[in-house]
């Protein structure tokens, strides 16, 4: 799920609420890069994954969309130049689904495919890149995304990709949080609790400070609500 709390939408109106409001803010505080680059177009995501943290936390309402509008297009040249890079492919997922939870509403829907797409084609051409936040993005996306027939979510299918993710990260802050908030939503509150006190003593991710500081108050606040 997602900070401000990230469904499968078994019905239109849950779609609306969740989905298209807030659940996709999936974000998402996911990704947990290294900050240490070597293929072509890793030092492009950089600056792009700054400003997402700075528009995802301390911009709203319509700044918040054309902002996050504004980075989609950027980061769809640079995969258009990098199409094979799965770390470029990462954050246009991450800042894709962003954009849609900042949009919201129906027309939210597409976007939210888009980043679906390129998130599995990140995890195709790295499985274990970026300590897994292409599985993280993917699994919330899963897990909030109205279901059929609207759109593609799926509660089983997004704690099949949110399990991958604690594969290759098994400590992350993010693998375990969004895993412990998936659990919470189907009524596992004790397997929760483990996995969300698992995110409160991840390690830091390097140059994620704002985002490690935010999904600790989303962490925190799961805990309390599972105690």
């Amino acid at each position: 799920m997602l900070p401000s709390s990230h469904p499968s939408c078994r019905v239109i109106s849950r779609c609306c609420r969740v989905l298209l409001s807030g659940g996709m803010a999936l974000g998402i505080t996911l990704a947990g890069m290294t900050g240490v680059h070597a293929a072509p177009g890793d030092d492009d995501v950089f600056p792009l994954s700054k400003r997402w943290a700075q528009i995802n936390y301390q911009v709203s309402g319509d700044a918040q969309e054309k902002g996050m509008e504004a980075l989609g297009k950027e980061v769809r040249a640079l995969a258009d130049q990098y199409p094979d890079n799965a770390h470029v492919l990462t954050w246009e997922g991450i800042i894709l689904a962003s954009w849609a939870k900042a949009r919201g509403g129906l027309g939210a829907l597409d976007l939210a495919k888009e980043a679906k797409a390129t998130l599995e084609k990140a995890i195709t051409l790295d499985p274990k890149g970026d300590n897994a936040s292409a599985y993280v993005t993917l699994g919330a996306l899963y897990d909030k995304a109205p279901g059929w027939p609207v759109g593609f979510g799926d509660d089983e299918k997004a704690g099949e990709v949110l399990r991958k993710g604690l594969e290759v990260n098994p400590t992350g802050m993010d693998t375990n949080y969004y895993y412990a908030d998936y659990l919470a939503s189907e009524g596992r509150d004790e397997e929760a609790l483990k996995h969300a006190r698992l995110a409160q003593d991840g390690p830091p991710r390097p140059n994620r400070e704002l985002a490690d500081q935010e999904l600790q108050k989303e962490i925190a606040a799961l805990i309390k609500r599972l105690q």
